[in-house]
């Protein structure tokens, strides 16, 4: 793996233990590395679909225009899953906090 592949994943690692904390701007981040493919991650829309939704939820209106923008090139199919992919994450999200 090279160096730049080992710090994009030190990234989303990062952000995803921010994330798992409710931190609303590490979700926002991972919305935008899975959107354009930053630090070498590969474009998954869906992925960035259910990051912006769960900052979205925590009131980031930055993240409620970028999730309409990569909805417009997402089928229904896959705004559905990445929605799916949200609610479990906050749920188990609540879990964690309880």
């Amino acid at each position: 793996m090279g160096n730049s592949l080992k710090s994009a994943r030190f990234l989303v690692d990062s952000r995803l233990r921010d994330a798992a904390r409710g931190d609303a701007n590490a979700c926002y981040d991972l919305g935008i590395v899975y959107s354009s493919g930053a630090e070498g991650i590969d474009v998954d829309l869906i992925e960035a679909h259910k990051w912006f939704n769960i900052a979205a939820a925590s009131g980031s209106e930055r993240a409620q225009e970028c999730r309409a923008e990569i909805a417009d090139d997402m089928t229904a199919r896959e705004i559905i899953e990445a929605q799916k992919a949200a609610r479990a994450w906050l749920r188990g999200l609540e879990q964690r906090a309880a």
